[in-house]
This record gives structure tokens, sequence and C-alpha cells, in this order.
């Protein structure tokens, strides 16, 4: 049995009586019945996830998968291809947003070569980077298939490793990328996987002007007119359409979740990839909390398929984890709700019931 495989088959869904036990403590908590809303609807999903009444997310680490894209060629982003080879460079030096905000939060980045364009082998003997390239970047999608089935696959499996490699010193998994290029093949994932119109799933990425913005619908549109992606065959899809780092990110998805740990989905490139994994086990989606709603139109389509209501809306469309780094103060104060906050009983509180 393969790697992809054996993972989907060790995800169970959340544990119901956990979910219980948490949602009978949270309903005697010292405040009006379910006051805090949707932090306490999180709570029950930590104790659901981590089979625990004490759930942790202590341990943050926000992993960056880092891939480019031949699409790029079809002029679908403002900026130049090497950006992705120079972000990566900013992140390990500290620099980047993500770092910056990681550090407000306390959580570790983790930067993964998945299909980056160029050479980091200095990066990677250092150790300041996981090394898991399929190949420099997918190619022209437009022209032909992003990627081989067995890359696509290898892809996944790599981001489960990833997820297998930092579980024993992670709580809690929040996803990011760096991809010159990528809100293309996330449109086009998003269109597959939501059956919508390639228009209501396309934004502007990087902020393409008017002109730029329709070709690069008319580019989608291309791509999956030549490949014809089988819509319910998930590898399929990623391979024809998709590109490494979301394939590394669905593959972190599964590994979390057959871990029993909580994974937060960043932004659209994020979602596109819980997308993937939702498609290979829809269980996996009990596993995945969404940070906020960015401002690329397909990403509202990605999260009402997937269930989610995301926790922030702040304008926010940088990727590289942000979204995900800024929901993580929310997600510790709905663990410290269960754990911390006293019981009617506990602070001999009257409930007005009696």
């Amino acid at each position: 049995m393969s790697l992809l495989a054996r993972t989907i088959s060790a995800i169970a869904p959340q544990n119901t009586a956990y979910r219980e036990k948490a949602r009978c403590r949270l309903e005697q908590l010292t405040m009006p019945f379910w006051a805090l809303g949707r932090l306490m609807d999180l709570a029950v999903d930590l104790a659901g996830i981590t089979k625990s009444l004490s759930p942790t997310v202590a341990r943050r680490t926000i992993v960056i998968f880092a891939g480019d894209h031949g699409v790029v060629e079809e002029g679908v982003s403002k900026y130049p291809q090497e950006v992705t080879l120079q972000m990566v460079r900013n992140f390990v030096n500290g620099g980047a947003a993500i770092n910056a905000i990681s550090r407000a939060v306390g959580a570790e980045v983790k930067v993964v070569d998945m299909g980056t364009v160029g050479d980091l082998t200095d990066l990677v003997r250092a150790g300041k980077i996981l090394f898991r390239r399929i190949r420099s970047g997918t190619r022209n999608m437009a022209a032909g298939p992003a990627m081989t089935r067995e890359e696509a696959v290898a892809s996944i499996e790599a981001g489960i490793a990833v997820a297998f490699e930092l579980g024993e010193s992670t709580d809690i998994f929040a996803t990011g990328e760096m991809g010159i290029g990528n809100t293309t093949p996330s449109s086009a994932i998003t269109a597959l996987l939501t059956n919508q119109p390639v228009e209501k799933v396309t934004g502007r990425g990087t902020g393409l002007g008017e002109t730029e913005f329709h070709q690069k619908i008319e580019v989608i549109k291309t791509a999956l007119s030549v490949n014809k992606p089988d819509v319910d065959d998930p590898l399929d899809i990623l391979a024809k359409v998709g590109g490494f780092e979301i394939g590394g990110i669905a593959g972190l998805v599964l590994g979390a979740a057959s871990l029993s740990k909580p994974v937060i989905l960043d932004g659209f490139i994020s979602t596109a990839g819980g997308l993937l994994a939702n498609a290979m086990c829809e269980v996996s989606a009990q596993y995945m909390i969404a940070s906020h709603r960015s401002v690329e139109q397909g990403h509202s389509f990605a999260l009402s398929h997937l269930g989610k209501a995301p926790l922030l809306d702040l304008d926010l469309r940088l990727g590289e984890g942000t979204g995900a780094a800024l929901a993580m103060p929310l997600i510790e104060a709905s663990m410290r709700i269960l754990t911390e906050v006293a019981t009617f009983e506990e602070a001999a509180v009257s409930n007005g019931l009696g």
C-alpha cells in the first residue's frame, strides 16, 4: 500500500465522545449559553480532533511550500518567476511578512522547496529549508499537463512526509505557500471541484489590470479545454492543472489529519490544497480550520464547498501563511475558554435556572 493510501486509511472522524464532553462543559461555563459563539464551536472541534478536554496548541508550525509554475509564460502574474526563489531566501532570513507575524504569535516557520526554479543548494546544505523538490517548476498547463500523475502523487506524499517529520514537535499546523503564478492553478482547481464557472473563481492575484485579468481567465479556460481533467479524480486534476506546492499542502492536510492534529488553512492557494485533500478523503475536512476569507473571489466558493466559515475577514491577499498565523491567538483563546473558564458549579455562581 502506498504512503498516500496508508495515510488516507488512517484518517478517522473527530471523536464524538470528546466533542460531547466538551459541549457539556462549555454549556456550564459562567456566562450566558454559548455567549462566545464560534469560539466555543472551535473548542468543540479542538476536543474532537485531539481526543482531549485539555488540548494544547502551544507548538505551532507554519509550513510554507514553495514551487514555480510554467503557466507564468502566459503572462498571468505581474511579478517575474525569480521572485519565488528570492522570497524563499527572504523567509529564511526572517524578513517577510510571515516572519514578522509568526514572531508575534509564537509560531515556527518551516520552508519546503517543492519545485522552485533555481539553485537553493546552500540553504539545503545549511539545513535552513526542507528539500522535497519534485522538479524545477511545473510545465505550462495551458499547453498540456502541468505534471505527470506520478509527480502529482509524489508532491502529495512529500507533504504527508513533512507532516510526519514535524508532527512530533507540532501541536497545530498552518499552511503557507510561495509560487509566482499560483493563483492560476488554484482557480482552475477551485472551478473544477466547486463546479463554478472560471470567471467566478478567478481573481487578480498579484494585482492584474483589466486586460491581464481577462487574459488570465482565458488561459485557465484554455488549460481546462486542453487537458480535460477528470472532476472525479483529484489526482488527475492536480496533475493536469495543479502545482507542486498545492500538492504539498494537500499532503500536509492529510498527514495532519492522520495524526489527529488540527491544520489551519491560509488563503486561496492553501484552500485549493484543502479542496484536493477533501476530494481524496472527505473526513480530512474535519481537521481543517479556515483562518480568513481572502480578497480572491474564488476563496469564498472554496470555503463554502468545504463547509468552513473563516475566523477573520481582513481583506488579506498575501498568502505565505499570514492569515493562518493571525488566527492562532483566536484558536488559543478557544482552547483556554474550554480549559480555564470555570463552570457555574466550580465558581459557586448561580446559573439563573434554580
